[in-house]
């Protein structure tokens, strides 16, 4: 992985510590929206650990490519590319 390993690493630690405080106040029975906000804050951070990943793997792998001149690894990085760009439009 290209992206910046430390900071992905901190931002997951992040989320790993907001799931945990939402089974929390689950087992709690807090309020539904309080609930929902931790929800988007986890799902927020999570989005953007993804979009650092996927700049990282444009930046260098596909980058990587087009420098060794192998069009059949361009293709299939930008293959790669767009079946995550299909996922992310079904979320």
């Amino acid at each position: 992985m290209q992206a910046d390993k430390d900071k992905t690493l901190r931002k997951l630690k992040t989320v790993r510590g907001q799931i945990d405080g939402l089974i929390k106040m689950i087992d709690n029975d807090r309020y539904c929206i309080d609930v929902s906000n931790q929800v988007m804050a986890s799902i927020s951070i999570l989005k953007n650990i993804n979009k650092e990943v996927l700049q990282a793997h444009l930046q260098h792998c596909l980058y990587q490519s087009l420098n060794n001149n192998d069009p059949d690894d361009v293709k299939e990085k930008i293959k790669e590319i767009e079946r995550v760009i299909d996922k992310l439009n079904k979320i």
